[in-house]
């Protein structure tokens, strides 16, 4: 009888899984959290291109650091970053790595958009919901002391990651966007406050952004660009660049303006600029069918491209604090010009659009090729109702041959819009290639 309880006992005793190795898993845990981050930031309490960047760029690194020290192929980013150090797991134990890595995502991002400072308690339970069931997924049958270990493995990384921003300089961004206290510097050449904005502010956007510290080294050492010295003569090339953007405002086609709409990416409607380059690193993940180690490098790589894009790009901004088409053709050409795309709250060179978006490409090239073609629907039916010269937009699905296409007409559709110059635009790509390709520099693959 002893003999026959004994041998049930051993039957009875439950049969777990083994963790299966990281190259077999599919992309769809990282995409989902990748949609799930770009929801939160367009709901976001305060929506602002800077703290979104940032943002990205610590989600897309907890994605990539939750995963990278169970694959035999990839290397940490710990120790290759500005100051950045990283717990490691044990690694004579088993881990379920997509767990980890849904544990360090729910973390990071739940810090990044508190209740109430940033976020809403209905957004966080769609956190809760998508964590629960991705645990559910791939728990169930799973030893639950294996399941507890890459859980917790997986917040600490979040949380390692979140000390780590908190001395950046962008730590809790939304809660003041504005400083009052900001002193203008005065002459003729310098940024005013818009006449028709995107907010009704008085001061410009984290005007201190640029002292931020930037996720890699080499992007924080960057020399700062040159600029086209202030003129009215009407022979000068600022006169010319001014003057164009003027010329060209009463002359826009439908497809144009649609252009300049489809990149508009208002932080109000949107998850803004840096959010659109995160979802179309998702299309490339997609579309290439990337296992979950290419989709975490994606994103990372992504994520940090652009805050480092924005880090520098408001550096710039911020040491010339140079004017808009607006004030200019106010002062030269028409008192009461008005440009098409609502003008953002921050000084003009260079362009957010043209940095970020050629830092995104740079990446996104590399990952997925010269000619990766796509079709972008991230506003495809989308509809504005706060001006009558949108009410004819139709916002169609727009298709292109590469990931350097996209970005080229992102950059030029803010000379559409009438808020920015060409050399705005043009320094803006320039160094955002520098600071993409600063991030492929990096080691990734052993």
């Amino acid at each position: 009888a002893i003999l026959i309880c004994s041998a049930c006992r051993k039957n009875d005793a439950p049969v777990f899984q083994a963790p299966p190795s990281i190259s077999v898993e599919k992309a769809d845990v990282a995409n989902q959290w990748a949609d799930l981050t770009l929801y939160t930031i367009r709901f976001s309490r305060f929506n602002s291109p800077t703290y979104t960047s940032r943002s990205l760029g610590y989600i897309g690194l907890a994605m990539y650091e939750a995963l990278v020290n169970g694959d035999s192929t990839h290397i940490s980013m710990s120790g290759q970053l500005n100051g950045l150090s990283l717990p490691k797991p044990d690694a004579s134990k088993p881990y379920q790595w997509v767990l980890s890595m849904n544990a360090a995502v729910d973390t990071l991002l739940k810090l990044l958009y508190p209740v109430p400072g940033n976020s809403h308690r209905l957004i966080h339970e769609r956190m809760d919901s998508l964590y629960g069931s991705i645990l559910m997924k791939y728990g169930t049958e799973l030893d639950p002391i294996v399941k507890d270990r890459s859980v917790q493995f997986g917040r600490d990384i979040g949380l390692a990651l979140y000390q780590w921003s908190v001395p950046d300089g962008g730590d809790k961004g939304y809660s003041r966007p504005f400083d009052p206290s900001f002193v203008f510097p005065s002459g003729p050449s310098y940024w005013v406050p818009p006449v028709r904005g995107q907010v009704v502010s008085l001061y410009p956007l984290h005007p201190y952004w640029g002292n931020n510290r930037s996720f890699l080294v080499s992007d924080s050492n960057m020399a700062i660009p040159a600029i086209e010295p202030y003129s009215t003569d009407t022979a000068s090339k600022y006169y010319k660049m001014y003057r164009e953007v003027y010329d060209r405002d009463p002359k826009l086609t439908l497809q144009e303006r649609e252009t300049a709409a489809w990149w508009g990416d208002d932080p109000t409607e949107t998850a803004s600029p840096p959010g659109h380059s995160f979802y179309l690193t998702g299309i490339g993940i997609k579309g290439t069918d990337a296992g979950l180690m290419k989709a975490a490098e994606a994103y990372a790589r992504t994520g940090m491209a652009v805050a480092d894009a924005f880090i520098h790009c408001w550096k710039v901004k911020y040491t010339y604090f140079n004017e808009r088409p607006s004030s200019y053709a106010h002062r030269n050409f028409d008192v009461n010009f008005v440009q098409f795309w609502p003008e953002p709250p921050f000084p003009a060179f260079p362009s957010g659009h043209a940095i970020q978006s050629a830092a995104a490409a740079t990446v996104q090239t590399a990952l997925f090729g010269d000619h990766f073609a796509f079709t972008d629907n991230l506003h495809e039916g989308h509809r504005r109702y706060d001006d009558a010269r949108f009410f004819d937009l139709t916002y169609p699905a727009r298709h292109f041959n590469s990931f350097w296409e996209a970005a080229l007409e992102c950059g030029y559709s803010r000379l559409l819009g009438g808020i920015h110059t060409a050399q705005d635009n043009d320094a803006g790509r320039q160094e955002g290639i520098t600071i993409g390709q600063h991030v492929n520099d990096l080691k990734w693959t052993k």
